[in-house]
């Protein structure tokens, strides 16, 4: 329809719950649908009815809240006929349950937002919960808990536990203690020497790595002697990584001793060793099942083990 001026806005109209009028009683609760109604901004919104007459906002009544008060206290036989609450200058009203599309949302309403990088067990996110074809709300320590990976987070694009002693089960689709592997690990170590019961010294260690997986540690070395000739007394070292398992025994898979001028192992070379419970030294042995005893200047001791922790 045509129109002068301008255009007429229409909000969003809601008859309140009926009211009994109370003998004495001036103020009654409003409600609609068996709530208390506040979704209003002014008096002037009200139209209300009394004994068949409109009453005048502000005069004959005032709202506060989810209240509305006559101006005088009501008697024995008035009846309150209706109460209708006009929408909001400039408003729609609210729009009826499910009838907002995800067409009708700006997408700056989610990519807008100040982006983050790290969240809280506590903070909360929206998710559609199909079951009941709804949104419904969950902290993100319930979202990765139903999503089986309570405790963890990412790094880097790495899987990182809350909890360092926590690891990964493999080949097992239970909990089964032989199949957990909890602990990784790679790195250097700095190993020492004695002979005879006297430590050496004059040792430069080229290389002296190790990787643990599980209770098993690979280590590697390589050092150079460059003090006077070591004899008659057992070459020991110490300072693996990690204490060894009780009465435990290194798998040495290369031990020698070499004369880097000739570049052959023509000195002495060793296959195994082991050492004392519980303990973190090694012991290089012949091939005859002797301990080492001597290593020369300038010589070279390399080895590869593995043992237990």
């Amino acid at each position: 329809m045509a129109y002068i001026g301008k255009s007429p806005v229409i909000g969003n109209f809601v008859k309140l719950d009926a009211i009994t009028a109370v003998n004495g009683q001036a103020a009654y609760t409003m409600q609609n649908g068996g709530s208390n109604f506040t979704d209003y901004e002014s008096v002037n919104q009200f139209l209300v009815s009394l004994n068949g007459t409109i009453q005048a906002p502000t005069d004959s009544f005032t709202v506060s809240g989810s209240t509305l008060t006559f101006a005088s206290n009501l008697s024995t036989g008035d009846v309150i006929d209706f109460i209708i609450v006009f929408g909001n200058s400039l408003s729609a009203g609210t729009p009826t349950d499910a009838t907002v599309t995800a067409a009708k949302l700006n997408t700056t309403a989610v990519t807008g937002q100040t982006a983050e990088t790290t969240v809280a067990d506590d903070d909360t996110v929206l998710i559609h919960d199909t079951s009941a074809s709804a949104l419904r709300k969950m902290t993100v320590s319930n979202l990765t808990a139903n999503a089986g990976i309570d405790g963890w987070s990412s790094s880097s694009g790495s899987l990182l536990p809350a909890d360092a002693s926590k690891g990964i089960y493999l080949g097992v689709n239970s909990a089964t203690a032989s199949n957990l592997l909890d602990d990784y690990e790679e790195g250097t170590w700095t190993p020492t020497f004695t002979h005879g019961g006297s430590a050496v010294s004059n040792v430069t260690v080229n290389k002296a790595h190790y990787t643990k997986i599980g209770r098993l540690v690979w280590v590697t070395m390589n050092a150079r002697y460059t003090g006077s000739n070591l004899t008659g007394g057992d070459l020991i070292g110490a300072g693996l990584p990690f204490t060894s398992s009780a009465n435990n025994v290194l798998g040495v898979t290369g031990a020698y001793i070499h004369d880097p001028g000739s570049g052959t192992s023509n000195y002495d070379s060793g296959i195994a060793g082991s050492h004392d419970s519980n303990t973190n030294f090694f012991l290089v042995v012949t091939p005859g099942g002797r301990y080492q005893q001597r290593w020369l200047q300038n010589y070279y001791l390399s080895f590869a083990c593995w043992y237990f922790v």
